[in-house]
């Protein structure tokens, strides 16, 4: 089974682009609503969600055709150059032209990601390694998923109680969020390939709507005292397991139909615009904390010059440093591809 594209994931990067910068304003400014902006955090765990569907799933689909799993140092030699140059630059505007810069962005990075990406390619083999891909093996690799996303909630509530909020910031606390997009990776290629039958998942993915509602729905009560204060400070252990349970559930709704996405959710999701906009996903993501460091007003006026400031940073570093790297990462694949063709991996 080829590699696949998925046009629709790039909208759903530009929305969690989009929703952690607006609530890294509202942490800044005295922002109104300021339940449902701070809980627009939520864009985090949509990158991590994304993050794990993208990037196990080659693992996956070399479990399933028999062939060697993607290459170890030229996955973590891509993921260096498309994570490093922007952060670096960042790191460096921030230094220079920052009073009193924020490592906030730093930890998460650190912290939060690059552990995942150094544990993916040996948790792609032990999840899809040591026996054929009938169905029983896949729904217990399902089922093991299914109780890594079940980790994070309850490691935020553990390190609450215990009174050591910074390891919330540990992998523990964001691995479900990657379980989830592994889970649905794991999900698509079973079904599209008839390791797994008909299910009422199948009819999910015909009402898009509906699902994003759930999400909506359950981000309004993620936007309630029952998830937490709307900034840094400490929540209770209650607190953080029902934040970090409804952010799961909401982005498993979030993601999954835009896996087998509708005609109208590709128009909306996949469009050209929505490709443009990705390409400096990441990069407005990192280069608003620049933006940030440099700005004091209200929220009306912050949010646009940030959103501005972060895109026109993230653009020039986009046309200098990322797409050059890009082009390398795209030789360098056909490169691999051409001398083992199931070594690609889905960057």
């Amino acid at each position: 089974m080829r590699q696949a594209r998925f046009p629709a994931v790039d909208g759903l990067r530009v929305i969690a682009a989009l929703a952690v910068v607006v609530s890294q304003v509202g942490l800044h400014t005295h922002a109104p609503l300021a339940g449902v902006v701070s809980r627009l955090d939520v864009g985090w765990a949509i990158f991590c969600a994304i993050s794990g569907f993208l990037l196990y799933r080659p693992h996956v689909l070399a479990w399933f055709s028999a062939t060697e799993p993607p290459l170890t140092l030229p996955y973590l030699r891509n993921r260096a150059l498309r994570i490093l140059p922007a952060l670096l630059i960042a790191v460096l505007l921030s230094v220079v032209l920052v009073p009193h810069p924020s490592t906030l962005y730093l930890r998460w990075a650190v912290l939060t990601p690059l552990p995942f990406y150094l544990l993916l390619p040996g948790l792609g083999r032990l999840l899809t390694g040591y026996e054929r891909p009938t169905r029983r093996s896949v729904r217990w690799r399902l089922l093991v998923l299914v109780a890594l996303t079940i980790l994070g909630p309850v490691w935020m509530a553990a390190v609450m109680a215990t009174g050591h909020p910074s390891a919330g910031l540990w992998l523990p606390g964001y691995l479900g969020w990657f379980a989830v997009g592994m889970g649905m990776a794991l999900w698509q290629v079973s079904r599209a390939t008839g390791r797994l039958g008909p299910s009422t998942l199948d009819t999910l993915t015909r009402v898009p709507g509906t699902l994003w509602g759930i999400a909506a729905a359950l981000l309004l009560i993620a936007a309630t005292p029952v998830a937490g204060p709307y900034n840094h400070s400490m929540p209770t252990p209650a607190q953080a397991l029902v934040k970090s349970l409804l952010y799961t559930v909401a982005v498993a709704c979030m993601l999954f139909p835009v896996l087998t996405p509708t005609a109208g959710t590709v128009r909306v999701l996949g469009g050209r615009p929505a490709r443009l906009a990705a390409k400096l996903s990441y990069g407005a993501v990192v280069y608003q904390f620049v933006v940030l460091g440099l700005l004091h007003g209200p929220f009306a006026v912050q949010l646009p010059v940030t959103l501005v400031g972060a895109a026109l940073l993230a653009a020039i570093s986009y046309r200098l440093v990322e797409r050059p790297i890009a082009k390398k990462i795209a030789a360098a694949k056909t490169d691999s591809s051409v001398t083992k063709p199931s070594s690609s991996a889905a960057l």
